[in-house]
């Protein structure tokens, strides 16, 4: 093999039992998990809303950007349910930093080990705060301490056509959302949904084993190379795949950021709160179509915008939340966003 050993890792276990998690916050993820469930089965008609920045880190602004999303949380609880995006494995379209699990501080050498510890405390934090979490399912091979914290997955637009990923996410218990590929093929995505909520026989821990299925694998809409992919054409397109696969709780999250808020080939994440707008706009007078949307992913930090990490400039680096990833919406934009989106799901809860 092509590679040279760097050093041996302690094992998962060893790190769980020395950053813990309460029972309490245990019992809290299984309620969540069974709360975003209930959404996809139709038995809860609040709103999924994944929020949260685009990569968590650093670790006191993303715990600062959770103390702010707890508050509101309380006052919207009602009309939305909540998961916050605690993001620490990044895919790259050709390369750069892949998140802090790998690289905790991005202007030095990757550490592993440390990475490790550093985005576990930080997710045992938000959890133990009161706030469910989210994260994409990079690397399988590696999820044992994180995959058990989480009340959603994403497998990612690079990953949901890989058979590995597909099987992954047919053996976890939560939920899962599969994203079309980058080419944008609806197709495919709901593909991949029925390959993830089906069993597989694989090879896990060493063992030969059969994946249970997740009957709560669906599908999330991220746009494609050429825009966007969330208008009625495209949303009936996918109910008629998912009808004659006889895909179980069909349900699509829309992300509206990504290739879904470009303009002109650039994306512009402040298009974010008037994509969900338009998309409940154009949902009314679809009543199927409504019911298949469950909610929505926004990428979200304490600053708008995005910065670039500069190595030779160390020093201006911004470690106030603002993001080194993707363009982020300002929480002053995500609060005010997030109750006129809570207002109207009441208001159509009253009607």
């Amino acid at each position: 093999m092509n590679y040279a050993i760097i050093k041996k890792l302690p094992p998962a276990d060893e790190i769980i039992q020395q950053i813990p998690l309460s029972l309490a916050g245990y019992e809290k993820i299984l309620q969540d998990q069974q709360a975003v469930k209930n959404i996809l089965e139709g038995l809860d008609d609040r709103l999924l809303i994944v929020v949260g920045p685009c990569s968590a880190w650093p670790k006191e602004a993303v715990l600062t950007y959770a103390k702010k999303l707890l508050k509101l949380n309380e006052q919207l609880k009602h009309a939305l349910k909540i998961v916050m995006r605690v993001y620490i494995q990044k895919p790259r379209t050709m390369k750069g930093w892949t998140g802090p699990i790998n690289q905790p501080d991005p202007l030095a050498y990757p550490d592993i080990e440390a990475g490790v510890r550093y985005t576990r405390a930080m997710m045992i934090q938000v959890i133990e705060m009161g706030l469910p979490i989210a994260d994409e399912a990079l690397f399988t091979h590696n999820a044992k301490g994180f995959l058990e914290l989480l009340s959603w997955v994403a497998i990612g637009a690079r990953s949901a056509e890989d058979q590995e990923h597909r099987i992954f996410a047919s053996a976890i218990d939560c939920a899962v959302g599969m994203k079309n590929p980058t080419h944008g093929s609806l197709t495919i995505g709901v593909n991949g949904v029925l390959a993830a909520q089906n069993p597989h026989v694989a090879v896990f821990d060493g063992y030969e084993v059969q994946t249970k299925g997740n009957s709560h694998a669906h599908l999330v809409l991220r746009g494609n190379n050429e825009g966007s992919n969330y208008a009625i054409e495209d949303l009936q397109a996918v109910k008629c795949h998912m009808d004659a696969l006889q895909i179980k709780n069909p349900a699509v999250i829309i992300d509206a950021s990504h290739d879904n808020c470009l303009i002109d080939g650039k994306k512009d994440h402040r298009l974010q709160p008037n994509i969900v707008m338009n998309i409940l706009d154009s949902l009314a007078p679809h009543p199927a179509l409504k019911k298949l949307v469950k909610g929505f992913m926004i990428e979200s930090f304490i600053k708008s915008g995005h910065q670039k990490v500069d190595p030779n400039h160390p020093l201006a680096l911004d470690m106030g939340g603002l993001s080194i990833t993707d363009p982020c919406l300002s929480w002053t934009e995500t609060e005010a966003f997030l109750l006129q989106l809570a207002d109207r799901v009441s208001l159509h809860h009253e009607t």
